[in-house]
C-alpha cells in the first residue's frame, strides 16, 4: 500500500501583495467610512472627494490635488489642461507600463522614446538629450518630458529640469508608483510643474477600485484640469468652457482613500525596512536596486536583475512564491508603437532590463520568516 505520509508538501503559497493583511488592520474604519457614504447618497464628487483632495494636497505639500477616476485619467486630464496636441513632441521611457504613452497618442502627439539608467531604472537625462534632438530633425515641437518613478523611485528630477528649461519643456512626472517617495526632501507632487498618480489596489496608496490625482502649484491649470476632468464644466453644467473627459471620482473610493492615508506613513516605513532587509539577503546573488543618497523609495515592486531570471521564476513559482516581470516587452517594441521615434542608437539598457529584471513580493505586512523564504529561493535558485 503507497505510503501517503511520504508524499510532498506543497508550501504554503505567499502573496504577492497582501491587501487583506492591511484591510485587518483598519477594517472598522474602512466600513464605517463606506457606510457614511451610503447613508448620505453622494456617490460621485460628494464631500469625502473634497476631503481627500485637502489631505492629499497637505501630505505632499502641493497647492492643489485634482483627484480623477484613474491613474491613465490623471495623465490625460494634465496633457489637456496643457493643449498637448498634433506636432508637438513628448519624450516618455519605453520602459514603463502602456497608460503613459498610450495618452500622448490620444491626443495626436508624438512620442519620442528615451532611454532609462541601468541602475535605477528611470529615465536617463543624457539620452533625454539626444531624444530632444531627434524630434527637432524630424519638425516636431518639443512640448512635454513625462519622466516616470519606476518601481517607487524619483527620477533626477534636476538634471531632467535643466533639459525642459533649456528647449522650453514642462514636466508631467509619472508618479504612479512613487506616491510617497521624496526627491532631496521634497515628497512627490511637488517637483515637477504637473504630477499625476495612481491609487489602483495594487499601488502603495490604493483604493478599492480605480482612482487617480493631479498636483500642481498652478492656479490656472488646476482649474483646467478640474473643468477638463467633468466634460470641460464651466460655472455649471450646462456650460462648457473647453473639450473635456468623464473622469469623476467615486465617493466610497474616496471614503477608503481618506482611511488608508491615515496609514501610509507608517506603511511606507515598513516597504523601506522590507526592502533594506531583501537587499541585504541577497548581495553577490541579483543586481539588487539602487536608490540615489539624495532619493526615498515607495517600493512600489522590489525588482532585481538577473541574466538567469527564467531560472529565479521557475525555481520560486516551484515552491509556491509569485514573481512578476514589469516590464518584458517595452512599449516601443509594441504594435501600435513601433513607428514612433526612438533616440539615437535605440535603447539598448531599456531591451537589456526587459530580459533581466524580476520582481518580488512586496507589502508593508510582509513577515521576516515570509521574507527570509523568498531570499532563501532567490540564493538556492542561483547558486
Amino acid at each position: 500500500m503507497r505510503d501517503l505520509a511520504a508524499a510532498p508538501v506543497s508550501p504554503e503559497p505567499i502573496s504577492f501583495i497582501d491587501l487583506q493583511a492591511q484591510r485587518a488592520r483598519i477594517s472598522e474604519r474602512i466600513d464605517a467610512a463606506i457606510a457614511r457614504v451610503l447613508d448620505h447618497g453622494h456617490f460621485i464628487m460628494g464631500p469625502e472627494v473634497a476631503e481627500i483632495e485637502r489631505k492629499l494636497a497637505a501630505h505632499c505639500g502641493a497647492k492643489h490635488a485634482i483627484t480623477c477616476s484613474n491613474g491613465t485619467s490623471a495623465l490625460l486630464l494634465a496633457l489637456m489642461a496643457r493643449d498637448i496636441g498634433r506636432g508637438d513632441a513628448v519624450f516618455v521611457p519605453s520602459f514603463t507600463f502602456t497608460a503613459t504613452v498610450e495618452v500622448v497618442v490620444l491626443l495626436g502627439a508624438t512620442p519620442v522614446f528615451v532611454d532609462v539608467l541601468p541602475d535605477t531604472y528611470n529615465m536617463d537625462p543624457a539620452n533625454l538629450e539626444n531624444a530632444i534632438s531627434v524630434a527637432q530633425k524630424m519638425g516636431l515641437k518639443p512640448a512635454c518630458v513625462i519622466p516616470v518613478d519606476l518601481f517607487g523611485q524619483p527620477v533626477d528630477f534636476d538634471a531632467i529640469q535643466t533639459l525642459a528649461d533649456a528647449h522650453g519643456l514642462w514636466l508631467l512626472d509619472d508618479a504612479a508608483q512613487g506616491f510617497g517617495a521624496t526627491y532631496k526632501g521634497r515628497r512627490l507632487g511637488t517637483c515637477a510643474d504637473i504630477t499625476a498618480t495612481s491609487f489602483y489596489p495594487s499601488k502603495p496608496l490604493g483604493c478599492y477600485g480605480d482612482g487617480g490625482a493631479v498636483f500642481t502649484d498652478d492656479d490656472e491649470t488646476a482649474e483646467r484640469v478640474a473643468q477638463v476632468r467633468v466634460h470641460g464644466q464651466g460655472r455649471d453644467r450646462n456650460e462648457n468652457v473647453r473639450v473635456g473627459v468623464t473622469a469623476r471620482f467615486d465617493s466610497i473610493q474616496a471614503a477608503v482613500l481618506i482611511e488608508k492615508l491615515a496609514i501610509f506613513d507608517d506603511e511606507c516605513e515598513a516597504r523601506r525596512e522590507i526592502a533594506a532587509r531583501y537587499t541585504k539577503g541577497l548581495e553577490g546573488v541579483v543586481v539588487t536596486p539602487a536608490v540615489r543618497g539624495d532619493c526615498t523609495s515607495v517600493w512600489a515592486q522590489y525588482t532585481v536583475t538577473s541574466a538567469r531570471r527564467d531560472r529565479i521564476v521557475t525555481t520560486l513559482q516551484g515552491q509556491n512564491i509569485p514573481t512578476a516581470l514589469f516590464y518584458p516587452r517595452p512599449v516601443h517594441t509594441q504594435a501600435p508603437y513601433r513607428g514612433f521615434p526612438t533616440a539615437t542608437g535605440g535603447l539598448p539598457v531599456t531591451e537589456r532590463l526587459a530580459d533581466e529584471v524580476v520582481s518580488l513580493p512586496m507589502h508593508p505586512y510582509l513577515a521576516p520568516d515570509v521574507q527570509d523564504r523568498v531570499i532563501a529561493a532567490v540564493r538556492a535558485a542561483l547558486l
